[in-house]
């Protein structure tokens, strides 16, 4: 388990959040706009592998800790460095309002 004190938030995390337009054939085209940086403390759970289009992906689960802020949703993703996490569910760690507690999926690229 991951120490809630600011030393164990030892990593430097982009809040990316998604901005949609239409493409003109009726759907969406997706990019993702940087947002709010923030220290933050990483643990992995757990790998899989899923078929998706024809392909095997690597599919790693992890759980991110932040200082509390306005929960992530969905859409978001967290960049740290070259590496993306699409947020799966966000919510407080404790009635506190001190962490926020994101578990996240790695988008493998």
């Amino acid at each position: 388990m991951i120490r809630s004190s600011i030393g164990a938030r030892r990593r430097l995390f982009v809040i990316e959040t998604p901005l949609e337009t239409p493409d003109g054939f009726g759907g969406i085209l997706r990019a993702y706009q940087p947002g709010p940086v923030v220290w933050g403390a990483l643990e992995p759970l757990s790998g899989d592998e899923r078929k998706e289009g024809g392909a095997t992906q690597e599919v790693v689960t992890h759980r991110v800790r932040i200082r509390y802020r306005h929960p992530l949703g969905a859409n978001d993703r967290l960049a740290l460095g070259p590496r993306r996490f699409r947020v799966r569910t966000s919510r407080e760690a404790d009635d506190k309002r001190r962490e926020l507690l994101c578990l996240v999926e790695e988008i493998k690229q």
